[in-house]
Order: C-alpha cells, then structure tokens, then sequence
C-alpha cells in the first residue's frame, strides 16, 4: 500500500524555552593558582553578557592543595557558584556526578583555564534552548576557528579527530575541545551508557549522541593553547584508542543504543517502501568486521568444499559451499560490519544475490583455469587456488557492499 507517511511525533523539547535554566560546571584538579581567576572573570562575563538563568558548579576531583578551600570561599562570597568534592579523580566523572545531579535546563563545561573565548558560550547555549539541538559542542577545527597553539597539539589533535570519523564515520570535527553543552534531559539517559570516568568521555559521549540520533551543533571557537596542561600525552592517546574499539564493539553488538531519549522525526524516503540506511560505522570497523567475518567464512568455505569434492564436480562443490556460508556471511556484515536492520528490501537481496554472482564467478573461473593448465591438479593445489581465489574475491566483495550494497544513505538497506 502506498501514500504519504503520517507525521512523525515531534521531540520532547521540555525545558527548550526562552527562560531556561544553565548549569556552568568547570572541572578543577590542583588549580589552586587559577580557580579564582577563572570563576570572577567568568561570573562578570555571566552577569553582564549572558540572557538566561545561571549558576556555576566547581567540581573538584580530589585535589591536594588548596583548591577546594578557595571553591568554598568562593560559594560563600558569591551566590550562584556552589562547590562539588569528589574523592577520586577524572574528568569524565566529575561531569558526569554533576550533569546527573543539576536541576538545569542545560548542562554546560568549560576548562578552568578560559582557553576558549566566552563570546562562544551564548552560541554554544542557543540552540539548546530553543530545541534545534540536543548536544552542543565547541569546536578549534571548524571552519572560522581561531586557534594559538604549538604544532605537536596542532597534528595530535587533528589525526586524533581524523582517526575518529574514519573509524566511526563521526561528523563532528573536534572531539576534545573543553567547551560543550546539552540538554539536561538528554544527556541523562546517554551518561549511564558513558564507561569512561577520564579524558575519553568527551569522545565516548559525542560518539553515542550521533549513534542515537541526537542532533551536535557545532560552534568554532577562539582558543589559546594552555601550556600549564596536565594531559598526558602517550598514556591518554592509548586509552583514547581502546576506548574507539570499546565503542565500535558497542554499536555492533548493539548496546550503544539508549532508551529513554527524546527523538527527532526520521527524514522520509521519496518512495514510501524504502528504508533509510542507518550511520555509517567508519571504514577501520567495516575492515575490521568484515575481515573478521570473512577470515571465518573462508575457512568454513574451505572445509565445506573438501567435505563435498569427492563426491561431486569441482564447481559443484564450490557453489554449494559459498551458497551455505554467503548466507551466513551477509547477515553477519549486514548486523556488525554495516550495521543494517535485521530486515532487508527486495532490491538489497537482489544486490547480494549479483554480488554472490561474481563471487562464484570468479572463484569458479580460478578453478577452471587451473583445471585447463593442469591436467589432474592435487587437491592441495585446488585448495591452494580457491584460497587464492577466495581472498582477491573477498576484497573485490567488500568494496561491492559498501559502495553499492549497503552504502550509507542509499535508501535501500
């Protein structure tokens, strides 16, 4: 039956209004010497620029010197700032204890050492209230970006964000700016689903939005390097890598996706029986996946066709082998490496099916030619050839599936 799709239910946009409440929490560890700076510039800033309702939450993580006494005079001169002591370290932990205890409208952060320019706050804030956003981050490698900062910085952070969109297709641009904001309503149900409690959190918290839908505003940023960082470089860079694969293997599997979130209406197909594709995972998974999935088809493959070559034809044993594993292999590249839905439209059957033609084709045509050069091969030396066959055909059959199959935003998985 065709028609026009009926409306989709328009997002939960509570708390989205013009008199929404905005919770500033500016994470602190040992910053005796900057704290106090940082909160009067910042509250002069607030009170004199910024048009909503503010409070301002210092967190310390467990610092040893005197940076939560200087927090607590500054609660006591100043009503708006209130102080959160955490007794273990991270940065990841410190948002995530006080996103989930603010009664705000929108949860924002920033570094305590003001490297991003204030004038980026209110376009950060904006698109939250109103309901075009869901999460909003500051970006240094967005176009219009300003940035003063030394080269080694410079190219970590950007192969450190290239790494991210190629391993996860992720369309934001800078993962790790300390300037990011969201509506409370939102981010609650995703910081459950959050494992890191240090520097990936950021990272892991941008990943899952885009998984889930959520709508990343992106807002460049003026930005001065602070040289007094206490990110270490090679410790944070390992975990950051471990964390991608952590993630990846989440949305395999399936358990990146959230309940509870408000969600946006769905862009509908020009033909009311298309399905929209879901997110692209990123090449480095898809490879990864489906070299994993292939690695086992092969060999399954291989020890089919010997169970069923003395008793039939080489090309006999040949199809029925990749007939029985190409079944199994499609569905695992559509749930893992791909990530389709369980169901599939006639058209991407179809699409399989031709793939799976010259798949065979190919792996046949080795074992025909081999057949035609030598007169009675070996069955190690058929083996030797299929396999051969088997891995050019498997490339040949990736590059088939994502760029044609299963290809992101086709309109047909």
């Amino acid at each position: 039956m065709t028609g026009t799709p009926a409306p989709a239910t328009p997002p939960d946009l509570t708390g989205a209004t013009k008199a929404a409440t905005v919770d500033v929490v500016i994470p602190v560890y040992n910053e005796e010497r900057a704290l106090r700076g940082c909160v009067e510039v910042l509250k002069s800033y607030l009170d004199e620029q910024f048009p909503f309702e503010w409070t301002i939450t210092i967190v310390d993580n467990a610092s040893t010197d005197a940076t939560l006494a200087i927090a607590g005079e500054l609660t006591e001169a100043m009503d708006q700032v209130r102080v959160l002591h955490l007794d273990k370290k991270g940065r990841g932990r410190a948002l995530r204890t006080a996103w989930q205890r603010s009664h705000a409208d929108v949860v924002t952060y920033m570094d305590v050492d003001l490297s991003t320019g204030l004038d980026a706050l209110l376009p950060l804030v904006a698109p939250l209230t109103n309901g075009h956003s869901d999460v909003s981050i500051g970006s240094r490698l967005a176009s219009g970006a300003r940035t003063v900062r030394g080269p080694k910085r410079e190219l970590i952070s950007r192969c450190y964000n290239a790494l991210i969109r190629l391993s996860h297709g992720a369309k934001f641009s800078d993962a790790q700016c300390g300037f990011k904001a969201a509506r409370t309503d939102v981010i609650r149900p995703l910081l459950d689903h959050v494992k890191d409690d240090n520097w990936f959190f950021d990272t892991e918290l941008l990943l899952l939005a885009e998984h889930n839908g959520l709508r990343v505003h992106e807002v460049p940023v003026d930005w001065v390097e602070d040289m007094d960082t206490r990110v270490r470089i090679g410790s944070t860079a390992l975990e950051d890598i471990r964390g991608l694969v952590r993630v990846a293997r989440a949305k395999a599997v399936g358990t990146a996706r959230v309940s509870g979130l408000p969600r946006r209406p769905e862009p509908q197909p020009a033909h009311p029986d298309a399905v929209l594709a879901r997110r692209d995972t990123g090449l480095v998974w898809q490879l990864l996946s489906f070299g994993a999935i292939g690695a086992v088809s092969t060999a399954v493959t291989l020890l089919l066709y010997a169970f069923f070559r003395p008793a039939m034809h080489p090309l006999a044993a040949n199809l029925l082998a990749l007939v029985i594993t190409t079944i199994f292999n499609t569905e695992a590249n559509r749930r893992f490496s791909f990530l389709g839905p369980p169901g599939s439209s006639g058209r991407v059957h179809l699409q399989g099916l031709v793939v799976f033609g010259l798949y065979y084709a190919f792996t046949s045509t080795a074992l025909l030619v081999l057949h035609s050069a030598v007169a009675e091969p070996s069955r190690l030396l058929e083996m030797v050839v299929l396999l051969a066959a088997c891995l050019l055909g498997t490339a040949g059959r990736f590059v088939l599936l994502r760029g044609w199959v299963f290809k992101q935003g086709k309109g047909n998985i």
